[in-house]
């Protein structure tokens, strides 16, 4: 008679947060070792957070060997920006700010002018330019493919033509976590090490790893105002039209881009624990819900992409 050995049980069973941190840090350790100049997109808004939390864990207890790069569109909330310098004071990190306001002294770039006009679109002309300044062959962002359709497209390494564009039919394959990094001299990798994460996801990661964030992430009372069926912060970036009065309401943001373009929600959740029951029961993404600069039409964010963007 065959007797079957007792089953033993597993020395370590990974989590799925396990499992998508496990993944990221190997995307960022592959990087560095394929990559002579990568540089991580760091805006202070909770996935750039999140992916530079997960940075420094890869190279623990070494130094970050790659810079941090801020788009900085000047019409930014100002809690993100003290977020910002905050962290780069904490962890020593080597900081590079690009800045829109710059591009457009220059003339290299025209702002819209009018109660409706954003600086959001302007950012990818800023981002190329620092791209060639810095000679920088790979980009870490934070882009996840659960926010919006045409990131849902994007593989997790990510080639960008000498010009900075995407083609999204010229994709390569990404069997068995193995990634192409070739590229000709001028072309550049944009890689997404939180591809395969969730909005949910990133809350729990949150929760559990105690990440830092802005605190406009939780619920605050603030001025706000309706427009196109989103609720605005009544900023110094912001006109007003016609009718339109600020009113103030306990709010949170789900998502942080450009004052002029990113919403926020009626919430009270106040801490991580709070904030993961409401996404949970959401069906509408941060960006579908509280981005007006994604409402411009239903291939908007492609388009953007083509051209260079984030």
């Amino acid at each position: 008679m065959t007797t079957v050995p007792p089953q033993r049980p597993p020395i370590y069973e990974l989590s799925l947060l396990g499992a998508l941190e496990a993944e990221s840090v190997h995307i960022f350790r592959e990087v560095a070792a394929t990559f002579s100049r990568p540089v991580l997109l760091f805006s202070g808004g909770k996935d750039s957070a999140v992916m530079l939390h997960l940075a420094t864990k890869a190279f623990w207890p070494a130094p970050l060997p790659f810079p941090v790069l801020h788009i900085d569109t000047g019409h930014n909330f100002d809690e993100v920006i003290d977020f910002r310098d905050r962290t780069v004071e904490r962890l020593g990190l080597r900081s590079i700010v690009a800045s829109v306001q710059d591009d457009i002294d220059a003339g290299r770039a025209v702002e819209d002018d009018g109660p409706h006009a954003t600086r959001n679109r302007l950012q990818t002309g800023t981002l190329l330019r620092a791209l060639r300044e810095g000679g920088f062959d790979a980009v870490f962002g934070g882009a996840r493919r659960d926010e919006e359709k045409a990131r849902a497209k994007e593989r997790i390494f990510s080639l960008r033509d000498e010009f900075g564009q995407w083609d999204p039919k010229a994709q390569r394959p990404e069997l068995w976590q193995l990634y192409n990094a070739r590229h000709r001299r001028g072309e550049h990798m944009r890689v997404f090490p939180l591809s395969n994460w969730t909005e949910l996801d990133i809350w729990r990661y949150i929760r559990d790893e105690g990440v830092d964030l802005p605190s406009l992430y939780y619920a605050h009372r603030r001025p706000v105002i309706e427009r196109d069926g989103m609720l605005l912060a009544h900023t110094r970036f912001l006109t007003l039209l016609p009718m339109e009065t600020p009113r103030e309401s306990l709010v949170r943001f789900r998502t942080v881009g450009d004052a002029t373009c990113t919403g926020c929600v009626e919430s009270a959740a106040a801490n991580a624990d709070e904030v993961i029951a409401e996404v949970a029961a959401t069906r509408v993404t941060e960006r579908g819900a509280t981005r007006a600069d994604d409402r411009i039409s239903d291939a908007g964010m492609e388009d953007r992409k083509r051209e260079g963007y984030f």
